[in-house]
């Protein structure tokens, strides 16, 4: 998906948009190998998003962490927000967050936000893309892209983590529409495809069919399993037995949902899962971000 892709969205969409309304942000990154090391050898931005110095807490010659820092804390109307890595051969980079990301609610104007996420990884290197969880706050209206480009073996392991609304402050999600687009393709090949509306106002929210009623909903992906079956089975073993979690695997593609209205808890569950999965994915311990603890 390229950047002709953050259009206004299609009339009939519900969102209203003004070409002089839009504040773009863009951070583009590129990851090396260099000597057995990962090396960040690309950061190019405009507007507020920005990058901390890599970290290499697992050692030298493991994964370079890399925190994206978007400033402001979250979109309101008229931002484009705009993320590309690419992570070329043999690289190994993991890539997080340091908060929460904020949807906020639209103007008095109704005019939407636009999220663009873009990440390639080249044969034989590895992305981990663990942002900590987004909350939509009532009456937010955008949409989320997320287009991720496997080239040949190369591996990949992240997830998606959204709140809607804070019920907990008795602000619950009832206006608004979120539409949400994921595509997952090797070698240019769709492994996965999902679009899903989040629309308060359809009958899918409440329904049993669809939402549910759900006010958190997570994902994680993991590309790159040599026996994923048997990972799905420890999986389930080690994790709360409880039905707002499940886990397959298609196409070669593991897949662990959420569906409930803990926001701890789907974060829980996915970081849990991500420190099972990572030894049987690429033989390495799961290193937290100390980002994470503060």
């Amino acid at each position: 998906m390229m950047l002709s892709e953050l259009a206004p969205p299609a009339a009939g969409s519900g969102h209203r948009f003004d070409a002089e309304r839009r504040w773009a942000a863009s951070l583009t990154l590129r990851f090396a190998n260099r000597d057995g090391v990962t090396r960040l050898v690309q950061a190019r931005h405009q507007g507020p998003l920005r990058v901390q110095r890599p970290f290499y807490p697992e050692g030298s010659q493991e994964a370079c962490h890399v925190y994206v820092l978007h400033p402001p804390g979250g979109l309101v109307s008229g931002d484009a927000l705009t993320i590309r890595a690419h992570i070329e051969r043999e690289a190994h980079a993991l890539l997080t967050t340091p908060a929460a990301n904020k949807l906020y609610k639209a103007d008095s104007q109704g005019v939407a936000w636009t999220q663009h996420t873009e990440l390639t990884v080249e044969e034989g290197g590895t992305l981990e893309w663990l942002p900590q969880e987004t909350i939509a706050f009532n009456g937010s209206k955008g949409t989320q892209r997320t287009h991720i480009a496997l080239q040949g073996n190369a591996r990949c392991l992240g997830w998606e983590v959204m709140a809607l609304g804070r019920p907990a402050s008795d602000l619950p999600y009832v206006t608004g529409r979120i539409e949400q687009h994921f595509r997952l393709t090797l070698d240019g090949k769709p492994l996965w495809l999902e679009r899903q509306p989040l629309d308060p106002a359809h009958p899918r929210f409440a329904g049993r069919w669809g939402q549910g009623g759900a006010t958190v909903q997570a994902t994680l992906w993991a590309v790159g399993i040599d026996d994923a079956a048997a990972a799905i089975e420890a999986l389930r073993e080690a994790l709360p037995d409880n039905p707002r979690w499940a886990v397959t695997v298609r196409h070669g593609v593991l897949l662990l949902r959420y569906l409930g209205t803990s926001r701890n808890e789907a974060w829980a569950l996915c970081e849990q899962a991500w420190h099972l999965l990572r030894p049987r994915w690429i033989e390495r311990e799961a290193h937290t971000p100390r980002i994470w603890l503060t």
